[in-house]
């Protein structure tokens, strides 16, 4: 579905309400985390949102990240702001955690047939050490795409037709949601097993078999500076110049062509006004 100008920077206004509510929950809990992607590209681009934008992300590091969902979920601080993750009474289809607005209604056509919150999402990234050797990063890869595809539970379709056939194979075999979260649990488990202190590289494993392959020297993550996001100070990695152009390109301050400048997440149903219950 379009959104108009108006819908979208509503949307927007929302998106930063809940980056702003989670910046400060990390900042009170003493937690790392990191704008990424077209957020960190928006802030030092615009000085905000990307213009066509329709969400914010952060990068946490992994044990952040675990220390994060325990005591959120644990301290349970806000009715508004929903944290998911997948259990035995949550499904999202997604490999990595979302903080909700519920004040609002966004459905995703991947979600529009779940029983869950379907608010404004946040989503949150960990990010992983990547062992230097050859041999354990493939091994690593292997987890990673077990991982994906037994904690989202889905055919991916967009990553060809061998995965796409083999995935169906899989989950013919594999039918229980215990006996699949098993196996990700497992997968989960092997890819996240490498120290920091032994590993040059960090990664982002909770994404697509193409980010997966990123590669960002650890130093890039050592420290935080601030940028400016729409009139807030917000985290980043101290070298996120080198990690944009690793992840984006040389070119990554150059805007797409016009026809390129659209929204990238595919929307079912919007309703900014109130949750509704689906």
């Amino acid at each position: 579905m379009q959104l108009s100008k108006k819908q979208l920077r509503a949307l927007q206004l929302k998106e930063l309400d809940i980056l702003k509510y989670f910046r400060d929950f990390c900042d009170s809990h003493n937690l790392t985390y990191y704008l990424c992607g077209g957020c960190l590209i928006g802030a030092l681009r615009y000085g905000g949102f990307i213009p066509w934008d329709d969400d914010a992300d952060v990068f946490m590091p992994r044990a952040d990240y675990e220390i994060f969902i325990k005591e959120y979920l644990k301290e349970n601080p806000s009715e508004r702001f929903v944290l998911l993750n997948e259990t035995d009474e949550t499904f999202t289809r997604n490999c990595f955690a979302t903080l909700v607005d519920t004040s609002a209604t966004l459905i995703k056509n991947y979600q529009k047939d779940l029983n869950i919150p379907h608010g404004i999402a946040f989503d949150i990234f960990p990010i992983d050490p990547r062992p230097s050797k050859k041999a354990l990063k493939y091994l690593q890869f292997f987890w990673c795409i077990i991982y994906s595809l037994f904690r989202a539970q889905t055919v991916p379709e967009k990553h060809g037709g061998i995965m796409a056939f083999g995935s169906k194979i899989l989950f013919s075999i594999f039918r229980s949601f215990k006996t699949r979260k098993k196996i990700w649990k497992f997968a989960e488990k092997k890819m996240t097993k490498y120290s920091i202190d032994e590993c040059d590289y960090i990664c982002e494993l909770c994404a697509g078999p193409r980010i997966m392959k990123n590669e960002y020297p650890k130093e890039l993550f050592e420290s935080t500076t601030e940028v400016e996001f729409e009139g807030e100070k917000f985290k980043a990695m101290v070298g996120y110049k080198e990690y944009l152009a690793i992840a984006f390109g040389d070119d990554y301050m150059t805007p797409p062509p016009k026809e390129e400048q659209i929204i990238a997440h595919d929307l079912a149903y919007i309703d900014l006004s109130k949750n509704a219950k689906v």
